[in-house]
This record gives C-alpha cells, structure tokens and sequence, in this order.
C-alpha cells in the first residue's frame, strides 16, 4: 500500500495572507485539522488547529468585541504556519511515511508529485490504511502465532492453512524478541479454534485466537 492509496486527494489549501478566523471556519466547516498553505501554486507551509488556536485572543480576554474583531481581522495565517515542512510523494509505502510521521510527532505529510501538492495524508488516514491492511471490515477469526525467525518458517504456516482450503486475508509480524515474532493472521473462517489445536500439535505456540 502507497501513500496515493489513502491520502486524500486535492485538498483545501489557503495562503499565508488569509486571516486566522477564516482558517480557523475552514477548518470548523470540514471537520479538518490541517490546512496546506500554498503560494503561486507552491507549498510553503501548513497550519493546524492547535496552532491557530495558539495565537488567537483567549475567549476570557478583557478586550472588547470590537478589540478582538480588530484583533483576528489583523492576525494572518502567516504568523501560526510551519514554513517548510516535511513532505512525501504519492509513492511512498505507507509504512515508511507513517515512521516519518512518528519519527518527527506530526500529525500529516503533505503530499507533492514533481514539485506540486496532490495530497495530504493524515493521522486518521493511516488508521484507515491499517483498517484496510487488516481486511477488518470483513468477517473472519483472527489467530496470533509465536514462531522462531528460521528459513521457511511463513512457508510452511501458509502452506498449512492452503491445504486446508483456507484463506488467509491478512498477515503482520511483531517482533517480540529477538528471533521470536508473533504472527497475527485474519483468516476467512468464522472459527479458528480447531485449527489452532491443529498447529499446537505441530509444535507452534498460539497467543490467541479470536
């Protein structure tokens, strides 16, 4: 799965001169978090709710109505935006764009293709790619085996669930230690108890089957 799977595509942009309250009514209205802030059809920044909401005149202010009007009126995106930031592309695998998301604790990667922005992916959209990853909108067991890191190892745990006629929807690993994974199979029956039994007597471990 790439980037261009989940992102959503041609997102609302504003520029750096828009005021903070417009931003921030955007943002109200389409139930976003993130605004891309694009000059002469170049990204230059990003603004998020939070950072909006930083700069603006507290709600228990002393200051008038007609203070705080003047006050937003003046206040410009270009004073919350972060300058420069970190981008993907559209074929990036949505793994190494989520490492990057945790790695620097933000919240979205704005999306350029040849210098342009096309998208932008989200914190919501990588739980959407991990929803479709696991097939869970599907009905289906859920099994999580513990096996040693050996050669053919996969090979012979698929090879297994084949010559039962059975499908296997999804597969992560988690490494637990080193040298011992747990693998987490969503598998296409409605129970996977039998099976599991079948596999103990094969040697595997079974963390839980669901």
């Amino acid at each position: 799965m790439f980037v261009r799977d989940c992102m959503t595509a041609n997102p609302i942009t504003i520029t750096k001169d828009t005021p903070i309250f417009q931003a921030l009514e955007i943002i109200n209205k389409h139930k976003i978090r993130h605004l891309p802030v694009v000059q002469d059809g170049k990204l230059i920044g990003i603004v998020t709710e939070r950072g909006l909401l930083r700069i603006s005149p507290s709600p228990a202010s002393t200051l008038s109505v007609y203070e705080l009007n003047y006050i937003l009126a003046k206040l410009t995106v270009a004073e919350a935006m972060v300058k420069n930031p970190i981008t993907t592309t559209p074929d990036t695998p949505i793994e190494e764009a989520a490492l990057v998301m945790r790695e620097h604790k933000i919240g979205c990667l704005p999306v350029l293709e040849k210098g342009q922005l096309v998208g932008i992916i989200t914190q919501t959209d990588m739980v959407e790619a991990l929803v479709r990853l696991f097939n869970l909108r599907k009905a289906g067991s859920r099994l999580v085996i513990e096996a040693t890191d050996r050669i053919g190892v996969l090979a012979e745990i698929t090879s297994f669930f084949r010559e039962k006629g059975i499908s296997i929807r999804s597969l992560a690993t988690l490494e637990r230690e080193p040298g011992v994974y747990h693998l987490t199979l969503r598998l296409n029956i409605p129970d996977a108890r039998d099976l599991a039994r079948e596999l103990e007597s094969m040697g595997y471990k079974i963390i839980s089957v669901s």
